[in-house]
């Protein structure tokens, strides 16, 4: 089944979803004074089309360019896993641990509790932000944990840290500048703590090695004996983390 959805509240003939199958997407049009041509992507986690249309194409034109791409949409989505709806009752993964999300109504703070069916994370504020708040609490809890890590191991191996910050990236898990800058995903967070600390090794050994060459992984399996057992992990289930939806 595919086709198109609500249409939004303007004139505009461009819906802003899509039926891909059984999966509903955004719509994203962008118009182009450089484009010469129509051209579709998929948007970030398989959750929306993108489409890039030079100025002078009509709705129409491009509403027909999408139609005859279904097809090709679907096949390509079949590569991303449905996108979970964090939501009071499902479960996240906080360090390998899958915590039941309940609401709290009124002001609080972000708590993790011992549940009777298991561990559960207290979410409190309006029940609309219930997802960012989940967010916030991983964000909280990666610099807590990932921080000291760091700090440590690059003081192992004589290497100087310059920053380090968060940010919710799809394309990789960390990274590292020449001048000691470090970057993660805050969504490690959702990792077991021995994946956790495989990513803050690799990280800081590309402060010695700035590749990947044997002695990056040489040092890398110094500074986290469980390098390989830990990069298998996030190659089968990294997907998985990333799909999660925190808007």
């Amino acid at each position: 089944m595919f086709g198109f959805l609500r249409a939004p509240k303007s004139e505009t003939l461009l819906p802003e979803t899509l039926q891909v199958g059984l999966r509903t997407i955004a719509l994203n049009v962008v118009r182009s004074s450089r484009a010469n041509r129509l051209t579709l992507r998929i948007g970030r986690n398989g959750d929306a089309a993108k489409v890039t249309a030079p100025t002078h194409v009509r709705e129409v034109e491009i509403m027909a360019f999408v139609s005859r791409h279904l097809g090709w949409l679907g096949e390509k989505l079949n590569a991303y896993p449905e996108r979970p709806n964090l939501r009071v009752g499902v479960k996240v993964p906080i360090k390998g641990v899958a915590h039941k999300i309940v609401h709290r109504p009124g002001r609080g703070a972000n708590t993790v509790v011992a549940g009777e069916a298991g561990p559960e994370i207290h979410i409190y504020g309006q029940e609309a932000a219930l997802a960012r708040r989940v967010a916030d609490h991983l964000k909280k809890e990666a610099k807590a944990t990932i921080e000291p890590m760091a700090l440590k191991l690059a003081s192992d191996t004589g290497r100087r840290v310059k920053s380090i910050r968060f940010k919710d990236t799809t394309s990789r898990w960390g990274s590292c500048s020449s001048d000691g800058n470090l970057s993660f995903s805050w969504r490690i967070m959702m990792a077991p703590p021995k994946v956790i600390a495989y990513l803050v090794a690799h990280e800081v050994a590309h402060l010695t090695e700035m590749n990947h060459g044997p002695k990056f992984w040489a040092l890398c399996g110094k500074l986290c004996p469980d390098s390989d057992a830990c990069r298998a992990w996030l190659k089968r289930n990294g997907s998985k983390l990333q799909s999660i939806g925190f808007e």
